[in-house]
Order: C-alpha cells, then sequence, then structure tokens
C-alpha cells in the first residue's frame, strides 16, 4: 500500500478488550489515528504502531454516480474536511459535489469492545434523485498479500473447492473481486490475514447487515467482501453490487455456480439519509492460520446471539423427534433398523442415514420417554446392524431389506457408525445389556482401519478420514487396546499438519460437494478433542480449538431479517443454525450434531459462552418441527436453492424444502440430546 501521507492531529481512539477475550494473538487492540494536512483529514487503524487500515489515497467517501457495463462507474471521492470530538465519539465531515446535486458525507467513530465502531451518514442534497448510485465503504489493507476468510463463503480462497468450479474462490491477485449479500454470511465479517513490515497481523471489517434504502432490485441488500485494485488489498462494503470468481454482477444462487445480478444501484430522492454501521478490527496474528479466529469472537461479544427465548425447549424436541423415529422403524424376522427414507427399506449407517444413532441415543435417554420400546428398539437396531458386511475397504454402510443385501463403501460414514457403536457399548455396559454382537463388530472395524492409517502408504484425501479419530479413541478406552490409540494420533497428527495453517482449510466432509465445509471442519474438532480426553495432552486441546472456531464460522450468530415466505410465516430465527458450505449455500441444522463437543469444550475451557452457543444451536435448531415431528433440510436464508435452474432469483429467499426428510434430520437430535444429559444438561426439565 502507499504511505500515508501527513501528520497526525492528535485524535486518537484506543479499543478496550471485553472481560472474556478469546482466541487473542497477543493483548494489542485497534488504535483510530485521524491524519490531517491543509484541511484534509483521513484514517488509520493502527496495531501495535503500525497502520493495518487506512482509507483510500483518493478519499475516506467513495461514490459512484453512473452504472455501465454492470458495474458502477462515475466514481467520486473526498476527505474529511472537519473534525470534531462529541463524548467518545469522534466525528468528520465533508462533501462530494456532482454536477446533480451534492452529498453531505458524515462518519462518526468510537470504541466498541476490541473494534472501532463506524456510523457512515450519506445525504443526498441534489433538486432531483440520485440516479444509479452506488455507495461504499472502503478500507486499505497495508500488506502486499493476504488471505481472507469470509464466513461460510471463502476460507482462504478455498483451494480445495477451487478444481469443482462451483465455488467462489480468491487468490489476492490484482483485479479480483470477492463481494457477495450480507444476508449470505453466518457472520457478517470480512476478515484478512497477511505479512505486515514487521509481524504478522490480521484485520477485519465488521458490518451491521441491513437491506439498502432507495434500491433498485427487490430485497436488496448491502454487499461485503474483499478486493484487489492497484495491488492494493481492499476490505469494502456496497450498496449491493456483488461478484466473484472474475464476473461482476454475478451471485451463487445455485449449486453448480452463478447467476446474473445486475443493477443493483440506487435511486436516492432528495433529502434522502442513509446510514450504514461497520466496524472496524486490526490485530496481531501469533500463529498463521489464525487470523480470523479473534473477530469471530469480537462478533460473538458484538452480536450476542445467545438468547433462547422463544426456542423450542429440549424435552418438547426430544419428544417431537422421538416421535418420528418410531414412523422410520422397520422390523421383519431378525432385520430391524430405522429407516433412512419414508418410502424406501433400507438402512443406511452414518451420513445422511445414522442408523446406528438411536442406538446409542434411545439407551441413555430411555428413563426419560417413558416408552418401554425404546430400549428393545436400539439393541434390536444394533444387534442387527452388527452383521454388516466387511470388504477391501472396511464395511458396507447400506442396507437394502427387500434384498437383503449390503452395499456400497463410504469411509466417513463408516467412522461416524463405528462411533455411534463404540458409545453405545458404553452406555450398554453400564446398564448390563449384553453387548457382545456390539463389540465384536467395532473390534474388526477398528482392527481394519487402525491398521490401514498406520501403515506407511495411508493418504487420505480430504479431511473426512477424521471422523475415524474419535471411535478409535472411545475403541482405544472400551477395549484398553493401545493400537487404536496410536492411530487416533497418527490422523490426528496428519490434519494437524495439513489444516491449522489453513494452507488448505479443514474441507471434504459430505458425500455431495468436494470443497472446504463445516462437516469436514467438525470431523477435525471432534477428532482433536476426543484425543485431548483421551490423552490430557494440550496440544490435542489447541488444535481442537483451532477446528472449533472454524466450525462456528459456519454458524449463523445473527437472525437474519426475511422475506415474506414459509420461514417468515413461522417466525424463524436463524441464529443457531449453520451454513452448509461454499458449494451448497443454504442454511442446515447440522448445529445440532456439533452442539455435545462445543459444549464439552466449553466445559474444559472453563468457557460460559462456549455452553450457551451449544445450547442455542440445540434448540434454534428444533425450530420447524412439524406436528409428526418431521423437518426439511434446507431452509433458504439467502438468493440460494439447491437446484440446477431458477426462474427468478429474487422468489428464493424466505423459501424451504422440506420434503427432502433423510433419517439424520432425526437421529441426530436424539444422539445429541443423549450427549448432552451425560454431560450433565437437564435436558427433561
Amino acid at each position: 500500500m502507499r504511505s500515508v501521507f501527513g501528520v497526525a492531529i492528535g485524535v486518537l481512539l484506543l479499543c478496550s478488550a471485553p472481560a472474556t477475550a478469546p482466541c487473542d494473538d497477543g493483548i494489542s487492540t485497534p488504535e483510530l489515528q485521524i491524519v490531517g494536512k491543509e484541511g484534509r483529514y483521513r484514517v488509520e487503524v493502527r496495531c501495535d504502531g503500525q497502520t493495518a487500515l487506512a482509507s483510500g489515497e483518493n478519499g475516506l467517501w467513495s461514490i459512484a454516480a453512473d452504472w455501465r457495463e454492470g458495474w458502477p462507474c462515475e466514481w467520486y471521492h473526498a476527505d474529511a474536511e472537519e473534525v470534531e470530538r462529541a463524548g467518545p465519539w469522534t466525528i468528520l465531515k465533508g462533501r462530494i459535489e456532482l454536477p446533480t446535486g451534492c452529498w453531505q458525507l458524515r462518519d462518526a467513530y468510537r470504541p466498541a469492545g476490541r473494534t472501532i465502531q463506524c456510523v457512515r451518514r450519506f445525504t443526498w442534497e441534489g433538486k432531483a434523485a440520485a440516479q444509479r448510485t452506488t455507495l461504499s465503504v472502503r478500507w486499505q489493507a497495508n500488506v502486499k498479500t493476504a488471505q481472507a476468510l469470509l464466513p461460510g463463503i471463502l476460507y482462504y480462497g478455498n483451494p480445495s473447492g477451487e478444481a469443482s468450479g462451483r465455488v467462489p474462490v480468491f487468490h489476492g491477485r490484482d483485479g479480483e473481486e470477492a463481494i457477495f449479500e450480507e444476508h449470505r454470511y453466518p457472520v457478517p465479517l470480512a476478515a484478512l490475514e497477511g505479512q505486515g513490515k514487521l509481524r504478522r497481523y490480521g484485520a477485519a471489517l465488521h458490518s451491521v447487515p441491513c437491506p439498502v434504502p432507495c434500491g433498485n432490485l427487490p430485497d436488496q441488500w448491502w454487499s461485503l467482501g474483499v478486493t484487489v485494485e492497484d495491488d492494493s488489498l481492499e476490505l469494502v462494503l456496497l450498496s449491493g453490487p456483488c461478484a466473484c470468481n472474475g464476473r461482476r454482477s454475478a451471485i451463487k444462487a445455485v449449486q453448480g455456480g452463478l447467476v446474473p445480478y445486475d443493477e443493483a444501484f440506487l435511486t436516492v430522492a432528495p433529502g434522502t439519509v442513509i446510514e450504514k454501521t461497520f466496524c472496524l478490527e486490526a490485530y496481531p496474528v501469533g500463529q498463521e492460520g489464525s487470523g480470523f479466529r479473534r473477530p469471530l469472537w469480537s462478533a460473538v461479544d458484538r452480536l450476542q446471539p445467545f438468547s433462547l427465548d422463544g426456542l423450542p425447549a429440549f424435552d418438547e424436541i426430544v419428544e417431537a423427534k422421538y416421535r418420528f423415529a418410531k414412523s422410520r422403524w422397520y422390523k421383519s424376522g431378525d432385520i430391524a433398523g430405522f429407516r433412512k427414507y419414508p418410502d424406501r427399506n433400507c438402512f443406511v449407517l452414518g451420513w445422511c442415514g445414522q442408523a446406528a444413532a438411536p442406538g446409542y441415543a434411545l439407551q441413555v435417554l430411555a428413563d426419560g420417554l417413558g416408552d418401554p420400546d425404546a430400549v428393545s428398539m436400539a439393541c434390536q437396531s444394533l444387534d442387527f446392524l452388527a452383521s454388516a458386511q466387511f470388504y477391501e475397504g472396511g464395511f458396507h454402510t447400506w442396507y437394502d431389506c427387500d434384498k437383503q443385501v449390503w452395499s456400497r463403501h463410504e469411509p466417513l460414514s463408516q467412522g461416524q457408525a463405528m462411533l455411534n457403536f463404540a458409545r453405545a457399548i458404553q452406555a450398554g455396559r453400564r446398564d448390563g445389556r449384553s453387548t457382545g454382537r456390539w463389540e465384536t463388530f467395532l473390534r474388526r472395524a477398528c482392527d481394519f482401519h487402525a491398521e490401514r492409517i498406520l501403515s506407511e502408504d495411508w493418504r487420505p484425501r480430504s479431511t473426512d478420514e477424521a471422523f475415524f479419530i474419535a471411535p478409535l479413541c472411545e475403541a482405544s478406552r472400551c477395549f484398553e487396546h493401545t493400537r487404536y490409540r496410536q492411530a487416533a494420533e497418527k490422523a490426528a497428527e496428519h490434519y494437524a499438519q495439513r489444516h491449522v495453517s489453513m494452507r488448505e482449510p479443514y474441507w471434504g466432509g459430505t458425500l455431495d460437494a468436494r470443497c472446504e465445509d463445516k462437516e469436514g471442519a467438525y470431523a477435525a474438532f471432534q477428532g482433536f478433542l476426543a484425543l485431548y480426553d483421551l490423552t490430557g495432552e494440550k496440544r490435542f486441546l489447541d488444535w481442537a480449538e483451532h477446528a472449533c472456531d472454524v466450525v462456528l464460522t459456519y454458524l449463523v450468530l445473527w437472525d437474519i431479517d426475511l422475506p415474506a415466505g414459509r420461514l417468515r410465516n413461522h417466525g424463524f430465527k436463524t441464529r443457531g443454525w449453520t451454513a452448509v458450505s461454499p458449494q451448497n449455500q443454504h442454511i442446515d441444522m447440522y448445529g445440532v450434531v456439533m452442539a455435545p463437543d462445543v459444549y464439552r469444550l466449553g466445559q474444559i475451557l472453563k468457557r460460559e459462552d462456549l455452553k450457551r452457543l451449544a445450547l442455542l444451536m440445540f434448540r434454534s435448531c428444533g425450530q420447524l418441527i412439524d406436528p409428526y415431528g418431521s423437518q426439511g433440510e434446507q431452509p433458504q436464508q439467502t438468493n440460494y436453492a439447491q437446484r440446477g435452474q431458477i426462474d427468478d432469483v429474487f422468489s428464493l429467499r424466505g423459501g424451504y424444502a422440506e420434503s427432502w426428510t433423510v433419517f439424520w434430520i432425526t437421529a441426530h437430535f436424539l444422539n445429541a440430546a443423549a450427549q448432552l444429559k451425560e454431560l450433565g444438561v437437564p435436558i427433561w426439565d
């Protein structure tokens, strides 16, 4: 970035950290410095005395007065002309003169936790409406190269997903733009991490998301992201324009890629006042790959997403999900289990089917369910599933009840099923049940995968095989088998080496996407945490904290305002739900799957914020349960639909695809409720 001109005029804002400041790399707080010369004032945000962010050299404020070839044009710029103080606020004023009138401009800054808050005001004083207008917030980062994290959208460039052609990418090259609608962000911030002159530092632009007044498009919101212009990295907010992957005026509205999103300008009537609130943050980064962590927790501190008011209670959710689980029960002779689909007689271990999960959950929950059949169904299902056939890659995960045939081979599903069995064995032993068949199956599966992982040629493609770590840990405890622990440790070391630096972000934890995703991050988090519980070694706890923070960047921390539609009819609150991946941009209830591990981490670290987030994740995900106890998998909080073609992009947001009711949506609620009960959460109160 070019040097900042002028001298400081003595206006300095220092931010204070919250009482609890997790994930700090150092104790520095950002400083706001007003720099002035000859009646022109610019703004810097400093970290450890070095400029981290600065208003652009062409002005603190930038406004485009036209729209051409799918993008804003005819930009006008201005620096501040006046500076004053009012209580905690530092106020800068200026103006931009256009041929058709004048924009009066005002920024008001004050400390806010570990950030600097700004309320930017634009007032149009023309005699006629300002046509085809774009307003902006632009902050230049003082690094030549940096990695960006846009929560739920872009993870240090999305290097693993890039080959698919289905995800946003960003390399930090000149001319690149990655700008997305604010309602697409589970955590409304854009963060950068890079090497400054003296040390590594991070910077973030936090937004208070909102629709933009005077928008030309239906349901037009501000847009947030990162750009590179003249080799300067910028964190930006625009009043609607979106861009990614070399395409301007385009958004990711379908699974396969981008669709047009043109003419996102404003028509501003005379006298209109438009305000935009945002926060700036700059901080040292002690370890590569950790630059997103401090702004994540600053966002949690700012947004305070913890309230459980109006959300379904634990017992209400568990009762509904158990009732629905029984509708998927199938038994024919010795064949017994829970079907993945409502209209197909098949059991599926792991992933979307989770046929083995009730085998653990119903044992733990039986005392509160008041149904003598609960334990019987749990045991019968596991007795049958323990007969899963093995092949050269482990054991098959699909069983066709009509054809009586086992098939398919999904490594991550095997790991998830093995963990279900391990937990069921522990619960069964406590209550004196016969667990011999389950133990025989789990030993065989662990023997197979432990030897495979410990072999010299084990090279997993993605983070999906991290789902083997937790069951190997549990089996090591169950059977006092050191070989299982050794395999778990090797896998954890492998994934930490690959992912903690974020040069290769956690990825590949789903079967229907080949990109960075929360499931991959969760697989690592679950595994690292299980190893810490088994060994007590701090390195595993450190890795678990990192992976958990990546997981939480997918967690929706605010209630996204929704247009008329199914979700708004239900008064749906998005807090606690999770964005799926950079490829699949709807939200789902996977937060319930992760909640027990987030809660457990909170217990270990004595952090109430983590425990409160975990409770939010479970209870919020209990929304939208219908009278049968069913839910659909895909609420549409943004301009996105999980299908190939769309007729009207503005008809998507607020929609709800409820017909895809695979069994994981039920099983994991029961599974998580059982885990939380064992962690001491009073789920029946």
